[in-house]
Protein backbone atom coordinates (compact mmCIF):
# COMPACT_ATOMS: atom_id res chain seq x y z
CA UNK A 1 0.00 0.00 0.00
CA UNK A 2 2.89 2.73 0.94
CA UNK A 3 4.27 1.72 -2.68
CA UNK A 4 1.28 2.38 -4.32
CA UNK A 5 0.73 5.61 -2.68
CA UNK A 6 3.93 7.09 -3.58
CA UNK A 7 3.91 6.12 -6.97
CA UNK A 8 0.25 8.51 -6.77
CA UNK A 9 2.14 11.15 -5.31
CA UNK A 10 4.53 11.21 -7.78
CA UNK A 11 2.25 10.55 -10.51
CA UNK A 12 0.39 13.61 -9.75
CA UNK A 13 3.50 15.58 -8.96
CA UNK A 14 4.42 14.79 -12.63
CA UNK A 15 1.11 15.55 -13.97
CA UNK A 16 1.15 19.18 -11.65
CA UNK A 17 4.51 20.19 -13.41
CA UNK A 18 3.80 19.07 -16.89
CA UNK A 19 0.61 21.69 -16.26
CA UNK A 20 3.23 24.43 -15.13
CA UNK A 21 5.51 23.80 -18.29
CA UNK A 22 2.20 23.61 -20.74
CA UNK A 23 1.34 27.03 -18.62
CA UNK A 24 4.58 28.81 -19.34
CA UNK A 25 5.03 27.38 -23.34
CA UNK A 26 1.46 29.29 -24.04
CA UNK A 27 2.58 32.44 -22.57
CA UNK A 28 5.69 32.17 -24.27
CA UNK A 29 4.30 31.74 -27.16
CA UNK A 30 1.93 34.85 -26.41
CA UNK A 31 4.28 36.95 -25.44
CA UNK A 32 6.00 36.23 -28.71
CA UNK A 33 3.07 36.40 -30.71
CA UNK A 34 2.66 40.16 -29.19
CA UNK A 35 5.91 41.09 -30.15
CA UNK A 36 5.69 40.07 -33.55
CA UNK A 37 3.00 41.83 -33.99
CA UNK A 38 3.93 45.23 -32.50
CA UNK A 39 6.87 45.79 -35.20
CA UNK A 40 4.27 45.05 -38.08
CA UNK A 41 1.84 47.73 -36.52
CA UNK A 42 4.38 50.30 -35.94
CA UNK A 43 5.12 49.46 -39.85
CA UNK A 44 2.02 49.79 -40.69
CA UNK A 45 1.50 52.99 -38.89
CA UNK A 46 4.72 54.61 -40.50
CA UNK A 47 3.16 53.57 -43.80
CA UNK A 48 -0.12 55.46 -43.17
CA UNK A 49 1.56 58.70 -42.17
CA UNK A 50 3.99 58.34 -45.63
CA UNK A 51 0.62 57.92 -47.61
CA UNK A 52 -1.10 60.92 -46.00
CA UNK A 53 2.14 63.09 -46.37
CA UNK A 54 1.03 66.68 -47.83
CA UNK A 55 4.39 67.63 -49.22
CA UNK A 56 4.55 65.84 -52.59
CA UNK A 57 2.75 67.37 -55.59
CA UNK A 58 0.99 65.02 -57.73
CA UNK A 59 2.15 65.63 -62.01
CA UNK A 60 2.09 64.60 -65.03
CA UNK A 61 2.39 60.88 -66.04
CA UNK A 62 2.78 59.94 -62.29
CA UNK A 63 0.83 56.44 -61.64
CA UNK A 64 -1.40 56.52 -58.88
CA UNK A 65 -2.97 54.36 -56.46
CA UNK A 66 -6.90 55.36 -55.75
CA UNK A 67 -8.41 53.11 -53.03
CA UNK A 68 -11.73 53.51 -51.88
CA UNK A 69 -12.47 51.63 -49.24
CA UNK A 70 -15.46 48.47 -49.53
CA UNK A 71 -15.55 49.79 -53.20
CA UNK A 72 -13.60 47.27 -55.87
CA UNK A 73 -14.97 49.00 -59.15
CA UNK A 74 -13.94 52.13 -58.76
CA UNK A 75 -10.12 51.59 -56.44
CA UNK A 76 -7.82 51.15 -59.65
CA UNK A 77 -4.05 51.92 -60.60
CA UNK A 78 -3.88 54.89 -63.26
CA UNK A 79 -1.57 57.26 -64.39
CA UNK A 80 -2.13 61.01 -64.71
CA UNK A 81 -2.94 61.99 -68.12
CA UNK A 82 -1.08 64.85 -70.22
CA UNK A 83 -3.46 67.05 -69.04
CA UNK A 84 -3.42 66.79 -65.75
CA UNK A 85 -6.26 65.01 -64.97
CA UNK A 86 -7.55 61.48 -63.93
CA UNK A 87 -11.19 59.48 -64.59
CA UNK A 88 -12.84 57.32 -62.51
CA UNK A 89 -16.40 55.74 -62.63
CA UNK A 90 -18.88 58.03 -60.54
CA UNK A 91 -16.15 60.65 -60.30
CA UNK A 92 -15.50 61.65 -63.71
CA UNK A 93 -12.54 63.46 -64.59
CA UNK A 94 -11.14 65.18 -61.82
CA UNK A 95 -7.64 67.23 -61.51
CA UNK A 96 -4.76 65.59 -59.66
CA UNK A 97 -1.57 67.30 -61.37
CA UNK A 98 -0.94 70.39 -58.89
CA UNK A 99 -2.83 68.42 -56.11
CA UNK A 100 -1.10 66.34 -53.06
CA UNK A 101 -2.19 63.05 -52.68
CA UNK A 102 -4.23 64.00 -49.28
CA UNK A 103 -5.85 67.15 -51.53
CA UNK A 104 -6.81 64.76 -54.14
CA UNK A 105 -8.64 62.19 -51.70
CA UNK A 106 -10.85 64.81 -50.44
CA UNK A 107 -11.26 65.60 -53.88
CA UNK A 108 -12.65 62.47 -54.92
CA UNK A 109 -14.39 61.82 -51.52
CA UNK A 110 -16.63 64.74 -51.90
CA UNK A 111 -17.78 63.71 -55.68
CA UNK A 112 -18.69 60.28 -54.09
CA UNK A 113 -21.10 61.37 -51.64
CA UNK A 114 -23.72 61.25 -54.00
CA UNK A 115 -23.37 57.91 -54.62
CA UNK A 116 -21.52 56.50 -51.16
CA UNK A 117 -22.28 56.96 -47.80
CA UNK A 118 -19.42 58.79 -46.18
CA UNK A 119 -16.78 57.19 -48.84
CA UNK A 120 -13.32 56.41 -47.52
CA UNK A 121 -10.46 57.02 -50.20
CA UNK A 122 -6.95 56.69 -50.35
CA UNK A 123 -4.51 57.95 -52.79
CA UNK A 124 -0.72 56.72 -52.75
CA UNK A 125 1.94 57.96 -55.87
CA UNK A 126 2.79 54.22 -57.14
CA UNK A 127 5.76 55.73 -59.36
CA UNK A 128 6.87 59.28 -59.49
CA UNK A 129 7.45 60.01 -63.37
CA UNK A 130 6.75 64.06 -63.45
CA UNK A 131 9.98 64.52 -62.09
CA UNK A 132 12.72 64.71 -64.50
CA UNK A 133 16.45 65.93 -64.89
CA UNK A 134 17.63 66.84 -68.45
CA UNK A 135 21.09 66.16 -69.92
CA UNK A 136 22.37 67.56 -72.97
CA UNK A 137 25.64 67.48 -75.29
CA UNK A 138 28.58 64.84 -75.15
CA UNK A 139 26.69 62.04 -74.04
CA UNK A 140 25.39 58.82 -75.93
CA UNK A 141 21.91 59.00 -75.01
CA UNK A 142 21.09 62.81 -74.41
CA UNK A 143 17.45 63.95 -73.28
CA UNK A 144 14.67 63.80 -70.43
CA UNK A 145 15.00 61.14 -67.28
CA UNK A 146 13.14 60.50 -64.91
CA UNK A 147 14.34 61.85 -61.27
CA UNK A 148 13.88 58.72 -59.49
CA UNK A 149 15.79 56.95 -56.51
CA UNK A 150 17.99 60.43 -55.84
CA UNK A 151 20.51 60.22 -58.79
CA UNK A 152 23.85 62.07 -58.47
CA UNK A 153 25.70 63.71 -61.54
CA UNK A 154 27.49 60.27 -61.93
CA UNK A 155 24.34 58.68 -62.21
CA UNK A 156 23.34 60.30 -64.97
CA UNK A 157 26.13 60.16 -66.72
CA UNK A 158 25.71 56.27 -66.48
CA UNK A 159 21.73 56.69 -67.70
CA UNK A 160 23.18 58.69 -71.00
CA UNK A 161 25.10 55.78 -71.89
CA UNK A 162 28.38 57.50 -70.53
CA UNK A 163 30.78 60.03 -72.92
CA UNK A 164 31.16 60.19 -76.55
CA UNK A 165 34.61 61.14 -77.84
CA UNK A 166 36.15 64.41 -77.44
CA UNK A 167 33.63 65.25 -74.09
CA UNK A 168 35.00 67.61 -72.14
CA UNK A 169 35.10 66.19 -69.07
CA UNK A 170 36.78 68.23 -66.80
CA UNK A 171 34.12 71.40 -67.93
CA UNK A 172 30.71 69.68 -67.47
CA UNK A 173 27.90 71.68 -65.04
CA UNK A 174 24.81 71.69 -63.99
CA UNK A 175 22.00 74.37 -64.34
CA UNK A 176 19.81 74.76 -61.66
CA UNK A 177 17.03 76.75 -61.10
CA UNK A 178 16.10 78.63 -58.16
CA UNK A 179 12.85 79.34 -56.24
CA UNK A 180 12.96 82.75 -57.76
CA UNK A 181 13.38 81.46 -61.41
CA UNK A 182 16.80 82.51 -61.61
CA UNK A 183 19.72 79.41 -61.95
CA UNK A 184 22.66 79.02 -60.56
CA UNK A 185 25.23 77.26 -62.41
CA UNK A 186 27.24 74.20 -60.79
CA UNK A 187 30.50 72.92 -61.68
CA UNK A 188 31.50 69.36 -62.15
CA UNK A 189 35.20 67.99 -62.76
CA UNK A 190 34.56 64.21 -63.42
CA UNK A 191 37.91 63.45 -63.48
CA UNK A 192 37.94 64.75 -59.98
CA UNK A 193 35.29 62.78 -58.66
CA UNK A 194 35.90 59.47 -60.07
CA UNK A 195 39.81 60.27 -58.60
CA UNK A 196 38.10 60.54 -55.36
CA UNK A 197 39.20 64.37 -54.98
CA UNK A 198 36.13 67.13 -54.24
CA UNK A 199 33.49 64.30 -54.30
CA UNK A 200 31.12 67.70 -53.10
CA UNK A 201 30.51 67.80 -56.98
CA UNK A 202 28.64 64.93 -57.21
CA UNK A 203 25.51 66.21 -56.16
CA UNK A 204 22.05 64.60 -56.07
CA UNK A 205 19.97 66.15 -58.42
CA UNK A 206 16.64 68.17 -58.01
CA UNK A 207 13.49 68.51 -60.75
CA UNK A 208 14.48 69.98 -63.54
CA UNK A 209 18.52 69.92 -63.46
CA UNK A 210 19.90 70.26 -66.68
CA UNK A 211 23.23 68.82 -67.03
CA UNK A 212 25.13 70.32 -69.83
CA UNK A 213 28.63 67.87 -70.88
CA UNK A 214 30.41 70.50 -73.63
Amino acid sequence: MKARRFFLIHASGIVVLASLLYGQSVQTRSESAISDTQPANTKLEAQAGKVHDDSYVIGNDDVLAVNVWKEPDISRSIPVRSDGKISLPLVGEVQASGNTPLKLEKDIASRLKSYIEEPEVTVIVQQVNSQKFNILGMVNKPGLYPLSNSPTVLDAIGIAGGFRDFAKQKSIYILRQKPDGTQTRLPFNYKEVVNGKNPAQNVNLQPHDTIVVP
